[in-house]
């Protein structure tokens, strides 16, 4: 399974304020696109483990927000596998700015965003559930 995945996000008009700033909530569903889409290059999908009775649950997320998105930038998302576990998958993020559209001064490459989250697997009825090995690879122990 890969450990390190790149995409582009780019800004829409429904994930800022009026000031077209992006809100701090729409870094949120951006993370788990990163998530989806390193799940996806190794040949699976979220789908699919759910079919595979595998449940993933967010129970920890840290974001630090270091400069404001806008509207209509196009931005980079580094996801990265930091961490497994027995029932755990552990991730970071860096969100960069790659292009600004509104004219305003800016760095290509600007750091606008770290996080990181921690996923349990759990069971159909909410409970702790070891990760399959065809998903943790090695670092189940």
């Amino acid at each position: 399974m890969p450990t390190l995945g790149t995409i582009a996000v780019r800004v829409r008009y429904c994930e800022c304020d009026p000031m077209g700033v992006a809100h701090h909530a729409a870094y949120v569903p951006w993370f788990e696109m990163g998530r989806t889409e390193l799940l996806r290059a190794s040949g699976l999908s979220y789908a699919a483990l759910e079919r595979a009775g595998v449940l993933l649950a967010i129970v920890r997320l840290d974001a630090r927000y270091k400069r404001p998105a806008r509207y209509d930038d196009l931005l980079e998302l580094t996801t990265r596998v930091v961490g497994l576990s027995r029932v755990k998958i552990e991730h970071e993020y860096e969100l960069r700015l790659l292009e600004r559209t509104d004219g305003t001064a800016h760095a290509p490459g600007e750091l606008l965003a770290t996080a990181s989250t921690t996923l349990a697997c759990i069971d159909r009825d909410g409970r702790p559930a070891a990760l399959p090995a065809w998903l943790a690879g090695d670092g189940v122990g």
